[in-house]
């Protein structure tokens, strides 16, 4: 059954949904200072656009913005992990898109990486985290590394594919990036066949891009995979998946695309 897409809803300035302890709300303040500190409000309409980022955007480059998540990470190391996850939560709850940005890039980083109660968190964002900057930063990032630490929970990556969210089923195949980056590919292809039919344009490129990781791993399974999917695939997800493949594979399996499509609409 076709899935609708969420709207996107204007970005509100809004309280926090709930208070949070003194500590993280000082240290928030401070790391949004850094933040603006090291902006260029210069084409950050711009950026926004091309982030699809449904919060402002400071305009903060990324090698500033990790510079002061580095600092933040190394701060938290002497906080117990509830005042750690407090941090990042008030982050992730604030105004610019760099502050959830760098919420994100602390999950990755320890003690947050390391603490049992992060994948809750993390996991909890996902619906929360629209656009593609947002959604593929938390799902390629500190998801799919607690993921491959913790197999038993590929289960909960399969039901992701389910969801009415469509960044909740683009997140289920970021979040496969250190099965598909070690080689192993039986989980990713099991996930990205499950995702074959959405008909969502977001979750189509990201399988196509996974598809296209897996060609770098292991070509010939991943051609066989194509060809057996193809009827199933949408034109732009055999765009992205073939990228590196041979021109004529390209062309032929965008041609059984199409055909099978029209197909599909007769009936």
């Amino acid at each position: 059954m076709a899935r609708r897409a969420e709207p996107h809803e204007p970005h509100r300035l809004v309280a926090f949904r709930r208070p949070f302890p003194r500590w993280a709300a000082e240290e928030r303040r401070r790391v949004v200072r850094e933040l603006r500190a090291r902006a260029d409000a210069q084409g950050s309409e711009a950026l926004r656009a091309y982030l699809g980022s449904p919060v402002a955007v400071l305009g903060v480059r990324v090698p500033d913005l990790r510079s002061v998540v580095k600092e933040t990470a190394r701060r938290l190391r002497a906080l117990p992990p509830a005042a750690a996850r407090a941090l990042v939560e008030a982050l992730w709850e604030g105004t610019w898109f760099e502050e959830r940005l760098a919420a994100i890039e602390l999950l990755s980083l320890s003690p947050l990486l390391d603490d049992t109660g992060s994948w809750e968190l993390g996991t909890a964002w996902v619906d929360a985290a629209t656009g593609w900057a947002l959604s593929d930063s938390l799902a390629s990032g500190p998801i799919a590394t607690w993921a491959a630490r913790r197999p038993d929970r590929f289960s909960e990556l399969l039901a992701w594919t389910e969801s009415p969210n469509l960044w909740r089923r683009r997140a289920s195949a970021y979040a496969l990036r250190a099965w598909v980056r070690s080689g192993e590919l039986d989980r990713p292809f099991e996930l990205l066949e499950r995702l074959a039919e959405d008909p969502e344009r977001w979750v189509q490129r990201a399988v196509g891009t996974w598809l296209r990781e897996c060609w770098k791993k292991d070509r010939k399974r991943t051609e066989r995979f194509l060809r057996r999917e193809v009827g199933r695939l949408a034109p732009v997800t055999i765009t992205v998946a073939t990228e590196r493949a041979p021109r004529s594979l390209r062309e032929e399996l965008r041609r059984a695309s199409g055909r099978r499509g029209l197909i599909r609409r007769a009936y």
